[in-house]
């Protein structure tokens, strides 16, 4: 229902609805391309075994040098449909980036001492997980439940929850595993996951997969973070 009537009372709230206008436009501005960069960060865990199981520690003349060849190998389910070709994009980024560590893929019916498979999946959620949906403040970037607004008439207009929007919410994660084409044994192993609100796009993926090859071909032990800028 609307009412005409002067505007004393609602000030404050007025003042509320302003602050909460600005932070949403302050949000969307910076997940729309305000800055020149955005930051991509990695949570990154590799194993290298390039040496026996039963070996402790890989000799130094075990690790691989580049120059390397390697062929993809896919799993059945990533062979048809729709699954197939995302997995052709998904393998031409990954090319790119073994590209930049030396690494190429052999031509069509060239022998490979290496063959690798790379896999990469995405959860979307309504809203990040911290956040509460009946939050007005973080959970939909919105205003709590029967807030009201102020024309430049005077006019209050009241609405049971006015302008809620989520802001989708997304956690990916990309693994590669590179064999010995001739055993089949894996001697590489590394997996990089991100959270974060920004949409699908090579240049995220990509950038997932530098993160997951950094410090390729020994990396450190442990998880560690890596974190790549990724221009606009």
């Amino acid at each position: 229902m609307n009412h005409h009537m002067p505007v004393t009372r609602p000030a404050r709230r007025v003042g509320r609805f302003a602050f909460r206008s600005a932070l949403l436009g302050l949000v969307l501005a910076a997940l729309s391309g305000c800055a020149s960069v955005y930051l991509v960060d990695n949570s990154v865990q590799s194993f290298a075994r390039w040496t026996d199981a039963a070996a402790t520690a890989p000799a130094p003349s075990a690790v691989p040098q580049a120059p390397q060849s390697y062929r993809f190998e896919r799993l059945p389910s990533q062979t048809e449909g729709e699954v197939a070709t995302g997995q052709d994009e998904l393998e031409t980024l990954t090319r790119a980036a073994l590209a930049r560590l030396g690494w190429s893929l052999a031509e069509a019916g060239a022998p490979a001492p290496w063959t690798v498979q790379v896999t990469a999946g995405t959860l979307r959620l309504p809203r990040a997980p911290w956040e509460d949906p009946w939050d007005g403040y973080w959970g939909g970037f919105g205003f709590p439940a029967h807030d009201y607004v102020v024309t430049a008439s005077g006019q209050i207009i009241w609405s049971p929850v006015f302008m809620r929007m989520d802001l989708p919410y997304y956690q990916r994660k990309v693994s590669l595993l590179i064999r010995k084409a001739g055993s089949g044994q894996v001697v590489y192993e590394t997996h990089a996951a991100h959270d974060g609100r920004w949409n699908s796009a090579p240049e995220l993926w990509s950038a997932m997969l530098d993160a997951a090859l950094r410090d390729f071909p020994a990396p450190p032990a442990g998880t560690r973070q890596v974190n790549i800028e990724v221009p606009r």
